[in-house]
């Protein structure tokens, strides 16, 4: 006996559907199958990892003599950097447009596909333009993932795991963070590489891990819930009936039916002008909440990723080959923060940890300002502040991601999730690579002082914000947080008997 499919899709009308397809999805338990969706997906954020943290640990190889491209280390951790996050935001609202129109899974090929090449070439530049060109369009494919993969993602996983997987997935671009910083100081010995190839073979490990990920993502399926609102329907069901039946043989048991219908109006695609009226008009609360979250992960990160190892170079006269072992420290506890807190989001709730991650990141590195400033930190000890700083700040970042990709209807989620990033990151990871590498580069005490409470202030706003705007999401079906557009008449319940 099998489990109830929910039937197919009854027309109600012509262009109008009927189905159970998210309350299928939701009911869902964790499986072989989920798993495959998370690596398949997830691991991009390993790829963003290794890219951010390779560029923050070379930069001072590729500015000094002999490494093959004629370039300061200012220029590395600021104009490349900031040109990386200019890509990011391109990319994020570019894809994001072709994701909601096209599909997820589509364009999570493309992306990937554009990030490889543009990090290959990036490897082989022998001139300062040609560097800065493909640092744009390697961001510009990163920038595209963001959207995709966080719209897959969300409309993929279960409601009841939805948070936790989520902020562990994008915790996860830590895990390539350790590799970046371990990978440097391995490629920056000059007794293993020379000095114009180690930077070089850094970058191109990225492509190498980018090819496995494409190999894995070729089995990840396009989002059923995408599929019935474009018109696709019957590929919705036959998607979710075969993922019944293969959860039912792995577990051995008939699944529960679903609790409710939801009839939809199909449409291909959905404008600018009614995606910006949905978005600020329908949900401003939300827009704030989302602006906020973004700006103030946006610089804190962008800004100490890309700037760490200037710091311990510059004030701790660390060498540039061992700047490795400082960052994978704190990117370990990066990965720690989502990985043990990522539960809470599901059971505590969404308002509590966003609110309070926010909030506790922003106090701790007020205090590490204050020991800075003071000079009663030694590298070591500035990185142990830094790990916990960023194991609630790593946790926070992530549910800004998480916030965004489920308060927003299904039709606009990754154009939501797209421009969000893109404005919040624009604002603060362009401006903070940069205003961050001048201030260190100073070598002012009171200068990198400054950059930290910067950082500190804006974390806290945006947790202060949560605590009054948060949306308990929690253990929700997306179509509950935000009804979508193209809804015919509110779901109902089923009556069974």
């Amino acid at each position: 006996m099998t489990a109830p499919s929910s039937s197919a899709p009854v027309p109600a009308e012509t262009g109008t559907v009927t189905t159970a397809v998210p309350a299928r999805l939701d009911r869902l338990p964790w499986s072989r199958w989920h798993w495959m969706i998370v690596i398949g997906l997830g691991t991009v954020w390993i790829l963003d990892g290794l890219e951010v943290t390779i560029v923050g640990n070379v930069a001072g190889r590729i500015a000094e003599d002999g490494s093959g491209l004629a370039i300061t280390s200012a220029q590395v951790t600021g104009v490349a950097a900031a040109l990386y996050v200019a890509g990011a935001c391109s990319g994020a609202l570019f894809f994001g447009w072709l994701t909601d129109r096209y599909g997820r899974k589509r364009l999570f090929m493309v992306t990937l596909a554009v990030y490889l090449a543009a990090t290959a070439l990036t490897a082989l530049s022998t001139e300062v333009w040609w560097f800065f060109l493909f640092r744009f369009l390697t961001g510009f494919g990163i920038g595209g993932e963001y959207a995709a993969i966080n719209s897959a993602i969300d409309e993929l996983i279960p409601s009841l795991y939805r948070g936790r997987v989520d902020l562990i997935i994008n915790g996860s671009y830590w895990l390539g963070a350790i590799g970046g910083a371990l990978l440097s100081i391995v490629m920056l010995d000059t007794d293993i590489f020379p000095e114009n190839l180690g930077w070089r073979l850094s970058f191109a490990l990225g492509v190498v891990l980018g090819l496995v990920i494409l190999l894995v993502r070729r089995h990840v399926p396009e989002s059923p819930r995408w599929q019935f609102i474009h018109g696709r329907g019957e590929e919705a069901e036959q998607l979710v009936s075969s993922v019944e039946r293969e959860i039912e043989r792995e577990k051995g048991e008939q699944l529960p039916p679903p609790a409710r219908d939801i009839t939809i109006h199909q449409r291909r695609s959905v404008g600018f002008g009614e995606i910006a009226k949905t978005v600020f008009a329908r949900y401003p609360r939300r827009a704030v909440l989302s602006l906020s979250l973004f700006i103030g992960q946006a610089f804190l990160y962008n800004a100490i990723t890309f700037g760490f190892g200037a710091i311990l170079t510059t004030f701790y006269d660390v060498p540039t080959g061992h700047t490795g072992y400082y960052f994978a420290v704190i990117a370990a506890g990066n990965f720690v923060g989502p990985l043990l807190l990522g539960r809470l989001f599901d059971t505590v709730g969404r308002r509590v940890m966003i609110s309070s991650t926010y909030l506790l990141s922003g106090l701790l590195l007020f205090a590490t300002a204050w020991l800075f400033g003071r000079g009663s930190l030694s590298a070591a000890t500035l990185t142990a502040c830094w790990c916990a700083v960023l194991f609630f700040a790593s946790t926070g970042a992530s549910s800004a991601y998480l916030t965004v990709s489920e308060v927003f209807p299904m039709e606009t989620r990754a154009m939501a999730i797209a421009f969000f990033y893109a404005l919040g990151t624009a604002a603060g990871g362009i401006s903070g690579p940069l205003i961050f590498a001048g201030l260190t580069e100073s070598g002012v005490v009171a200068d990198t002082v400054l950059a930290f409470q910067v950082g500190a202030t804006l974390m806290c706003v945006a947790g202060l914000v949560a605590v009054f705007l948060a949306v308990n999401a929690e253990r929700r079906s997306l179509e509950d947080i935000a009804e979508p557009l193209s809804t015919a008449r509110p779901s109902t319940e089923r009556v069974r008997p």
